[in-house]
This record gives structure tokens, sequence and C-alpha cells, in this order.
């Protein structure tokens, strides 16, 4: 298992690496990291797209069109849609998840930008996000971008992971804390 996981980072970093190069040189980087936000969040979206690129049911010709169309009606530029496109054709969609997420480190490694993965109890609003940005960005010197998700079952709180660092001001991590305190009293 470990070794197909490793094989789809490889193919799935060679196409990033590919497509970050030429848009870099043709001053789109903008663009481009708008449009895999969008790609990520279409296959976070789509259990349609996600079986399209993971299911044996489907041959390359019908992989390629349909992904194409979707290039097409994202509006996704020209290097990523015939990435796109040449990924169908080759069978190697199913590392689609993992392009997005090397693309979007590249972008983020351009640009000076850290991603910090939120997990709150209740969702943020954008002026809660935009404190704890300019909050984590002070600290690390660098602008953060962040990734939110809610889990209820936090209680209260939340849990910030920004590179190897983890800061858990999560209810239930205290609840646990003082769980295991309790035990060791009595």
């Amino acid at each position: 298992m470990a070794n197909t996981v490793s094989m789809s980072q490889s193919i799935a970093g060679r196409y990033a690496q590919a497509v970050f190069d030429i848009v870099k040189e043709e001053g789109g980087l903008d663009a481009l990291a708008q449009q895999v936000d969008d790609l990520g969040a279409a296959l976070a979206d789509s259990t349609d797209l996600n079986d399209l690129i993971n299911s044996p049911l489907y041959n390359r010709e019908q992989q390629t069109n349909a992904i194409t169309a979707l290039a097409s009606k994202m509006g996704l530029s020209a290097t990523l849609a015939n990435t796109l496109k040449l990924m169908g054709k080759n069978r190697r969609l199913f590392v689609l998840p993992q392009l997005v997420t090397r693309l979007g480190d590249l972008i983020a490694q351009e640009r000076g930008e850290v991603t910090a993965d939120v997990t709150s109890a209740i969702a943020l609003s954008d002026e809660q996000q935009k404190r704890l940005a300019d909050t984590l960005s002070e600290k690390s010197g660098k602008k953060v971008k962040l990734k939110t998700r809610v889990d209820e079952s936090l209680i209260g709180g939340m849990i910030v992971k920004m590179g190897s660092q983890m800061i858990d001001s999560s209810v239930r991590s205290k609840l646990a804390s003082l769980q295991n305190a309790m035990k060791e009293v009595g």
C-alpha cells in the first residue's frame, strides 16, 4: 500500500511541477491558485467526479472526454486543462487529488505562505478567520492561509495544525486531560 501512495505522489508531483513551471513562466500563478482551489472543492463535493477518476469502469476515452468537458465548464487555463486531458489519456486521473495538493503546496511555497488546518466546534465567522490568520501570521512570520472544517465533537474551542505544530484548545481535550488527572488521583 505504501508503494502505491508513494507512486501516486510521484506521478502527481511530476505533473504538478510541469504545470507550475509553465504557469509561473507565463505569470499566471494567481489564476492557477484559484483554479486549484476550485478543482479541490469540486473533488471534495462531487462523488461523481471521484467515481470518474477512480473507477475502472470508465475507459480512457470516457475519462478524457469527461475531464475535458469539466475543465471547459470550470474555465481552467489551457495548461491545466491540457494536463488533465493528458492524465485522462494516460489513465492517471486517479492522482488528481494529489496533483491538487501538490500544486497548492508549490504555489504556497512560491508566495511564502503556510497553510493552517483549523478544526473548530462551530463554523468560524469571516472576522474570526481573519483575526486567527493575522495572529498566526504574526507568530510565524509568514502569510497564513486557513483550511477550516467543523467537528461538533470538540464541544467548544478549536485545534490548529500548522506545519509540525499543533495547538489543541478544544473542550474535548481539556475534559480528557481532567479525566486522566482524576484517574491518577483516585
